[in-house]
């Protein structure tokens, strides 16, 4: 089964993971991103939006850091309280919750469901440094159904391909396996049940560091009272008119518990057998067992009445994990280092294609990637 999965694209080390190729993958990942958001804006006969999470809405939110050295032992909080958790706090936060699909589709199309949120640090950042805001992004699957950067770019591939079978075709035995493999275990997590985004449990499916030594990924579960009304499955745009609904007329609004889980690789096994932590890391596919690495609970993103975005500001919204994050708490990975170039060429694209350039720095010298 381990030679099986190795064939199928999960790499054991270096040796697997052509990383002398990477620059040159990411540069074609870019170029077919753009296709692929260019091809579905003229299949649906309309303008350029995101190039993945088309559809979606925007709200209002607070984000608020909790003690985390209440009830724990001491190294572990020690552990816990790095970058924005290092000291109780409360942060204004704007939320998008959307559908993965680059498509606009109808909401009950089978999907993956995202939320994406940026915390605002105020004009001098969390500790008086560093960047002003910080970005997550998160989807209701634990994990990517890309593995890495070759699989990336040889799904990329045969999705931009003029004719699918000539397309699948070109792609050598390797490739042909990773996009197999991808475009399975994408479909797996399409075919969730579909609930209101407010009752769904999101996760950032890649690892970001966090402090100096540590390595964890992020994980937003709602609370049980989080409430809805039943979806009305005849309106294609019903998660989000029930989210909407929710913001304007419910009295108690959703939140939801914002953890994260370590990387510990000595505890941490796949097919029974550790690995390193590079395995972990650069491997998006693969799970990490709460199990063996549980969740803790770190902070509350809790939703605010009637603050859902006009149309115009929800369309200049964006995310960036990279971009907008301190150092000792950038995204790792070759799934990471692929997807940023992607969604900054984008990002660029449909902000120029609205008629406005979008430069490298804002004016307060922010990188805007």
């Amino acid at each position: 089964m381990l030679l099986l999965t190795r064939w199928f694209g999960v790499t054991e080390s270096d040796a697997d993971r052509s990383v002398s190729t990477e620059q040159a993958d990411i540069k074609a990942i870019a170029e077919k991103s753009l296709l692929m958001q260019t091809n579905a804006a003229i299949k649906q006969r309309r303008s350029l939006c995101r190039g993945t999470h088309a559809s979606g809405v925007c709200a209002r939110a607070q984000f608020e850091v909790l003690d985390v050295s209440v009830n724990r032992a001491a190294g572990l909080a020690s552990r816990l309280a790095r970058g924005i958790f290092a000291r109780p706090d409360a942060y204004p936060a704007v939320v998008r919750f959307a559908n993965a699909d680059p498509n606009i589709n109808s909401d009950f199309k089978p999907d993956v469901r995202s939320l994406s949120f940026s915390v605002d640090l105020g004009r001098s950042g969390a500790a008086g440094e560093g960047p002003l805001r910080q970005d997550f992004s998160l989807q209701n699957a634990p994990t990517l159904p890309i593995n890495d950067s070759p699989a990336f770019l040889a799904t990329v591939k045969l999705l931009t391909a003029s004719n699918p079978v000539a397309g699948l075709w070109s792609l050598s035995f390797k490739d042909k396996l990773k996009v197999m493999r991808t475009l399975a275990l994408a479909e797996l997590q399409a075919r969730q049940a579909i609930k209101p985004y407010q009752q769904l449990r999101y996760w950032s499916t890649v690892p970001f560091r966090h402090g100096p030594a540590d390595v964890v990924k992020f994980s937003a579960t709602p609370s049980r009272t989080n409430s809805a009304r039943p979806l009305q499955k005849n309106n294609p745009k019903g998660l989000q008119d029930e989210l909407v609904r929710h913001l304007k007329e419910d009295s108690q609004m959703s939140w939801f518990d914002f953890g994260v889980q370590f990387l510990d690789s000595s505890k941490m096994t796949y097919w029974g057998k550790k690995r390193d932590a590079d395995f972990w890391i650069e491997n998006a596919s693969v799970d990490w067992s709460e199990a063996e690495a549980p969740f803790h609970t770190v902070a509350k993103l809790t939703l605010l009445p009637n603050s859902q975005l006009v149309a115009e500001a929800s369309e200049a919204v964006y995310f960036d994990v990279t971009g907008n994050s301190a150092p000792d708490s950038k995204p790792v990975g070759s799934i990471n280092r692929a997807r940023w170039a992607a969604e900054v060429a984008s990002r660029n694209a449909r902000i120029q294609k609205r008629g406005r350039q979008f430069s490298s720095q804002d004016e307060s010298g922010r990188p805007d990637s």
